[in-house]
């Protein structure tokens, strides 16, 4: 009787063990099934037109060619997919119509103007630039002109003020530009440009007034400010 009960239970045992594989099985298979509907529900052709829309943007804004090892790092793209990608951006802008277009320079791939728009772009490039330049943007033309190369959190520690918006203003007017980073923080450096000393008709940063033993009463500062205005407006 013993032996009976335990080849029943033994039999139960079995039955529950085959009963836990199957649902595991069935599990899997379920699992699986999803993952290849989930592939088949996929569009590649929206995938492909994604990506070559991110990469056209990153031409757009990028200030020189990009290569494929940096357009693969940015969009984590495979190799084919991003050969695909590129190639369609490159029929985008092939056209001779278009005033943009795709160009292989440098070992990399960049967006330029049209050489049949050549010349409205040199006129636009002519045009005189607007350097008027608020107390602030003077203040920070200062600073830079004299402790050159400088950060903006030097600047803005000697001002008192941030310096974020006033560099930008100058970067974009042409009278900055980056010289490096700081060796210990990182941050950006930055130089008075050659526009800046034509600007104020120096013949080169030599010829800054020197500030040896100078100490500016507020009078001063607002006379030197009036001085600084008047010849740049002499020479916009």
């Amino acid at each position: 009787m013993e032996n009976q009960n335990q080849n029943h239970e033994d039999i139960i045992e079995e039955d529950l063990i085959d009963n836990m594989e199957e649902m595991s099985d069935n599990l899997d298979d379920a699992a699986a099934g999803a993952d290849i509907a989930g592939l088949a529900g996929a569009d590649p052709e929206e995938g492909a037109a994604a990506l070559a829309r991110d990469i056209e943007a990153l031409l757009f804004i990028s200030p020189e060619p990009l290569s494929l090892e940096t357009l693969a790092e940015v969009t984590g793209a495979a190799d084919e997919q991003l050969a695909h990608a590129v190639e369609a951006v490159r029929e985008r802008f092939s056209g001779e119509s278009g005033g943009i277009v795709f160009a292989e320079v440098a070992g990399g791939y960049a967006l330029r103007t049209s050489d049949l728009a050549r010349g409205a772009v040199e006129r636009f490039c002519e045009r005189p630039v607007d350097y008027s330049l608020s107390p602030a943007a003077m203040e920070t033309l200062a600073i830079i002109a004299y402790l050159q190369p400088v950060t903006r959190p030097e600047i803005a520690r000697i001002r008192g003020v941030g310096a974020d918006t006033v560099v930008n203003t100058l970067v974009d007017k042409g009278l900055l530009r980056e010289a490096g980073r700081h060796d210990e923080t990182g941050a950006i450096r930055y130089r008075t440009s050659a526009a800046f000393e034509k600007l104020f008709g120096l013949s080169g940063l030599e010829a800054l007034p020197s500030i040896e033993g100078f100490e500016a009463t507020p009078e001063d500062v607002e006379e030197l400010r009036e001085k600084l205005h008047l010849a740049a407006e002499k020479r916009v």
